[in-house]
């Protein structure tokens, strides 16, 4: 399982970039910047985003006594800037794409996993990882990019290597309650390390509003999962996607709240792509 996801990520971004050469003779900036959603006349956000702002509720609810969960679009209003009407690059519009897929893996991977140990946490966090697909949902919908995930139900994906990934991963997480909770530590572990190399790829103040929340949420979920692993099964969680160090910056930290905090750089291993 270790390193697949990167491999695949970088074949579906080769790819992506020959499709939308071949289908224009326009350079591939502006065939993504005519998608692009213009703001209002008065600069002000869309009411969808102050909406789920509003209700954010399941990403405040306790997760096994650790304090809040996460946060993705708080105070995504509260961005200076107005909404983009220079367009996306190839590499935002992928990471979007992505994230909105793979924060779908973590609820639904989450939501078969409760229904197998009914653990409150896999309940708890899948909740979470509503309000942050939600959250990617809004930027899409932003920059008027199609919803990969429409029509899919739990377990469904239209990402090839994230369908692969949730068979693998609810396989691994049937085997035993360890093993779950394991499960639960390496999908955070992935999100973590994606929404930084997003987060790097961006210079837009609302994507990057996003990615930080999300990334703070997913470091809270990090810790809730390492620690329950211990309180369950007594084991001592080893990460592995992420750098030693880096993850134990994030695990030295306690629960994260409010908006988007210092962030922990996550760092892959030597040797992965």
């Amino acid at each position: 399982m270790k390193g697949h996801i990167w491999r695949q990520r970088l074949l579906a971004g080769i790819l992506v970039g020959l499709l939308v050469s071949a289908c224009s003779a326009t350079p591939a900036s502006t065939v993504i910047g005519a998608l692009t959603a213009t703001t209002s006349t008065d600069g002000a956000a869309p009411a969808s985003i102050a909406a789920l702002t509003e209700t954010n509720v399941a990403d405040t609810m306790p997760v096994e006594g650790q304090g809040s969960g996460s946060a993705s679009a708080e105070s995504l209003d509260a961005v200076s800037t107005p909404l983009s009407v220079n367009g996306l690059t190839e590499n935002e519009a992928a990471s979007l794409l992505y994230m909105r897929e793979e924060e779908k893996l973590a609820h639904d991977v989450y939501i078969t996993l409760f229904e197998v140990w009914g653990l409150p946490i896999f309940q708890n966090i899948a909740n979470s990882e509503s309000s942050h697909t939600a959250a990617v949902l809004t930027l899409l919908e932003r920059y008027g990019l199609d919803d990969p995930v429409t029509g899919n139900p739990v377990g469904v994906f239209t990402d090839p290597a994230l369908q692969s990934l949730y068979d693998e991963l609810t396989a691994q997480g049937r085997q035993s309650l360890a093993e779950a909770l394991k499960v639960g530590a390496a999908i955070e572990e992935i999100d973590i390390l994606d929404l930084e190399e997003g987060s790097q790829q961006t210079d837009k103040a609302d994507i990057l509003q996003v990615y930080a929340n999300l990334l703070k949420g997913s470091r809270n979920h990090l810790r809730s999962f390492v620690k329950t692993l211990q309180q369950q099964a007594g084991e001592t969680y080893a990460p592995q996607y992420m750098e030693q160090a880096a993850y134990d910056v994030i695990i030295g930290v306690q629960t994260e709240r409010g908006n988007s905090g210092a962030q922990a750089a996550g760092g892959r291993r030597g040797g992965r792509p």
